[in-house]
């Protein structure tokens, strides 16, 4: 059966426009937005010039784990955590909610995306959450307009003021790591799972004990029970977050909506392995992480060792503060290390009173690995007896976040959904990218998945104009601001000044924001910056776009400006008539 999508409906029409500006809140509202981008990315050449980088090389032939690390260390090394104000402008709550009032329930959204009024759970209640979004300076409506971006975009922060490398947001990390890891890792995408809290995106990636993307990083399960800060942040959202969205090649599921269309068993299969990657068993490496990590009971132990014939004790709050400007950290395999570190006036000669012991609980919880929770915390009684931790009412604290510690409970999407099943896209990673783009192309014809791929992707061959123009005319604001109180005639020769170049190949084009955060693009891209400062700045009665190959016509009001391109497309858009259609 094949897909047209009825424009008239304003639920499908903002879905389709919301695949070229991909905020955050458009995305929590349309979450089969999602893997699309994925998609797009994959399709991207960017990332396929990747494996010609000799960073890469034989890259297919090693493990998971060498393979990921590379990918992240490339990914480190080429783009940088961007989550400002002004790359993508501000808009308000009250112009989004009545964007998407008359189809949804914004209280379910409000309960799980921060820009509707969720704050999160304990952690987010103690810090001001518009003060961490960077707000405080404007009113209580305005809300940031974060677009996910394409891995073009991300790619030419390079081009703009104050960045030496490529950017992007958490969601367009995400993106980006699950097309690196199907076309440079070659993982199938069966194995890629993206999971989006209210206030962050990662993925979870389903081989071997599995990894978790954060941002840039990446968290094996070693790493998650570490305890150093890296970890303690990595620990953050589902920790103290809802899972609104989990995002994967069969579907979706959302905590808001009773459809889910993710194939149950990857659901179910995603479920057991995520619960089993944020449990750990207690042993003496994994105690003294989460004294590391809970620093409330440092001061309740010691270490003891001999030097020169001598007992010398030290605090583990000495310990851990050493760790910081070291190489060394207190695991047994290098504790030694660390502990030649340590400046000789720290030591005492003496014991410290009312500790405990490191030792002896390491000794115990080695002697006693199958020991149940509550024989270690009679354990733990007796040893606090004469320590700073006496008190039965300590222990307990001490164990409840221990356990807490060592088994993350994630609070996903309940499945007791309405399962719909839809046909899953059969992409693998011995697919050329030509044979993924003419895979995609053949079925847009009955795959709603697909067919977002190539508005994401923007193949504006292959698509329907009226979503592009849509959001290139409502909502490009930062360009709008940059070019406020020109006239049109300097608006249009400070377009023909800029660089040529798109940053999309083909025949896709940049958003009028793109074109303008990035100070380059092709004729068509450059219409349409003047096309949305001309409709925003003045009352236009008309306004026609005419492409034909490299010659592009915007006339406003019989005022033509001519602008030359070279995506060798053929259209011609009623601008005015598209947008109030």
């Amino acid at each position: 059966m094949s897909i047209h999508p009825d424009f008239s409906d304003k639920s499908t029409l903002e879905k389709y426009s919301s695949a070229f500006s991909l905020s955050d809140m458009e995305i929590y509202v349309f979450p089969e937005l999602l893997y699309p981008l994925v998609i797009a990315n994959i399709m991207s050449p960017i990332i396929w010039r990747w494996r010609d980088d000799p960073w890469f090389k034989d890259i297919s032939r090693k493990s998971f784990i060498y393979k990921i690390n590379r990918i992240k260390q490339y990914i480190m090394e080429h783009y940088v955590f961007n989550l400002d104000l002004d790359t993508w402008g501000l808009t308000t709550k009250e112009k989004e909610i009545s964007r998407f009032a008359g189809f949804i329930d914004m209280d379910l959204i409000s309960q799980s995306n921060a820009l509707f009024g969720y704050e999160g759970d304990k952690y987010y209640f103690d810090i001001d959450i518009r003060r961490h979004f960077g707000l405080d300076s404007y009113t209580g409506n305005v809300i940031p307009y974060w677009k996910t971006e394409t891995v073009e975009a991300m790619s030419s922060f390079q081009f703009k003021e104050s960045f030496m490398t490529g950017a992007g947001e958490c969601v367009s990390l995400s993106a980006l790591y699950a097309a690196a890891l199907f076309i440079v890792g070659r993982i199938p995408l069966e194995h890629i799972f993206l999971i989006g809290t209210p206030l962050h995106s990662q993925n979870f990636v389903e081989v071997n004990e599995g990894v978790l993307t954060n941002n840039r990083r990446i968290v094996t399960k070693k790493m998650w029970f570490n305890g150093t800060s890296m970890s303690s942040r990595a620990r953050r959202a589902l920790e103290n977050e809802k899972v609104s969205l989990v995002s994967h090649i069969s579907g979706y599921i959302h905590q808001a909506f009773e459809k889910a269309t993710i194939h149950s068993g990857s659901y179910q299969r995603f479920t057991e392995r995520l619960k089993q990657f944020l449990t750990a068993p207690l042993t003496p490496e994994v105690f003294i992480n989460f004294l590391r990590y809970n620093m409330s009971f440092k001061s309740c132990f010691q270490y003891k060792f001999m030097n020169h014939g001598h007992e010398h004790y030290v605090g583990l709050e000495t310990i851990f503060t050493y760790e910081h400007s070291s190489r060394s950290s207190f695991t047994l395999a290098t504790r030694e290390a660390l502990l030649n570190e340590i400046d000789d006036e720290e030591f005492s000669h003496t014991p410290l009173k009312n500790r405990i012991l490191i030792q002896d609980v390491e000794k115990f919880l080695e002697e006693n690995s199958q020991a149940s929770i509550e024989e270690v915390s009679a354990k733990f009684l007796e040893l606090t007896r004469a320590s700073e931790c006496n008190k039965e009412e300590t222990v307990k604290v001490l164990f409840k976040e221990l356990g807490e510690f060592l088994n993350v409970r994630p609070r996903l999407p309940d499945p007791k959904k309405q399962w719909v099943s839809t046909e899953i896209l059969d992409l693998n990673s011995e697919m050329t990218r030509q044979d993924i783009l003419d895979y995609i192309s053949a079925k847009s014809n009955n795959n709603e998945v697909a067919l977002l791929s190539l508005y994401a992707y923007r193949q504006m061959d292959k698509i329907d104009w009226k979503p592009f123009v849509i959001t290139a005319l409502q909502r490009n604001p930062v360009s709008l601001d940059g070019l406020k109180g020109k006239t049109a005639e300097s608006t249009y020769h400070l377009l023909l000044g800029m660089p040529g170049d798109s940053i999309y190949d083909g025949q896709r084009l940049a958003q009028p924001d793109e074109v303008w955060n990035f100070g380059r693009g092709d004729g068509l891209e450059k219409a349409f910056v003047l096309a949305n400062f001309l409709y925003n700045e003045t009352t236009p009665q008309s306004m026609k776009l005419t492409v034909e190959q490299s010659d592009v016509i915007l006339e406003v009001d019989a005022k033509g400006y001519r602008f030359v391109s070279e995506k060798g497309l053929t259209r011609e858009v009623d601008l005015l008539s598209l947008i109030s259609e």
